[in-house]
């Protein structure tokens, strides 16, 4: 059995995902041309590739479909349960912010609790309730249910979020945004505790699909490349005199991560101590890699899918 991974099929997610898988080292060839719908990865001839929208990739995860996917958190979290979803690394793209946002000529409505005075109000008044429009019903009504607000209704939006109120067809809206640029051009303001979820990409594991020890040890190939590159990015390694190696260790020595590796965030100070122990001169290399000995990422799946074994 293939090991089935869904990929972004168009769009920047699309660009942005292939860049990483790139940067991975992995070579993504579209079986049909740059419209297919199915690709390879150079080196894992049992991995399927399926190319799809965002939305749908959440959607095969949550459904077992497939056993890998990369798709945004916001879509992760609509209707996937813990049971069904797990979220593995972080990608650090795709970036947006699933927000509250109101009416700007709502002038006394800055927070989620002014939304609570103001549905009251309007229940009282019309006798319905304030309607919300978002693709997101169910994390809208977890994050509200948290604020405590319960005079709304969920109108399921459509087409384009941002245009509700305006429309006469809500009152409020939420909605995915990246800078509040589209917001504002609507006459919209997100609330000042009106963040829901900061988004973005996500590689994650459909835990409802087949998943046997063959598909596990591909997953697990996978996420030893990612995680090590991942860890890469943040590692230097250093370099020194081999008749200063004993001086240099000990002025590392609160600095090293593993050897003669350091986080970048303390490479400024490592090479601070490295100068004021006299040893030089010292270079600094960037790891395209770092393997540890065991992939988090990989271990956590295998007790997901597999608790008992």
């Amino acid at each position: 059995m293939s090991l089935i991974l869904a990929l972004p099929s168009k769009g920047r997610l699309k660009e942005q995902t292939e860049a990483w898988l790139a940067d991975c080292g992995l070579t993504l060839k579209s079986s049909g041309g740059a419209r297919g719908y199915s690709a390879t990865l150079e080196g894992f001839d049992d991995v399927e590739v399926r190319l799809t929208s965002a939305a749908d990739i959440a959607a095969s995860l949550a459904a077992g479909e497939a056993h890998l996917g990369v798709t945004g958190e916001d879509l992760l979290g609509e209707g996937a349960g813990e049971a069904d979803v797990l979220l593995l690394l972080a990608l650090g793209f795709g970036r947006a912010d699933l927000v509250v946002a109101a009416p700007r000529s709502w002038i006394d409505v800055e927070t989620m609790a002014d939304v609570d005075d103001v549905a009251h109000d309007f229940l009282a008044r019309t006798g319905r309730r304030l309607r919300v429009a978002t693709k997101y019903a169910a994390q809208t009504r977890a994050f509200f249910a948290a604020h405590g607000l319960a005079d709304y209704r969920i109108i399921d939006s459509g087409g384009a979020t941002e245009g509700a109120p305006a429309a006469g067809v809500a009152e409020l809206i939420v909605d995915i945004t990246t800078t509040g640029a589209t917001l504002a051009a609507n006459g919209l303001k997100i609330l000042s505790d009106g963040l829901i979820l900061k988004s973005q990409a996500r590689l994650a594991a459909g835990l409802r699909a087949e998943w046997d020890a063959k598909c596990l040890a591909l997953a697990s190939r996978l996420l030893r490349v990612f995680e090590a590159r991942a860890h890469g990015r943040l590692t230097a390694s250093l370099a020194w005199p081999a008749t200063q190696e004993a001086l240099a260790r000990k002025a590392v020595a609160p600095f090293a991560a593993a050897g003669d590796l350091i986080a970048k965030t303390d490479l400024v100070a490592a090479v601070e101590a490295l100068a004021k122990a006299g040893v030089g001169p010292v270079s600094v290399h960037e790891p395209a890699y770092v393997f540890a000995a065991a992939c988090e990422s990989a271990e956590r799946l295998a007790g997901a899918v597999n608790p008992g074994g």
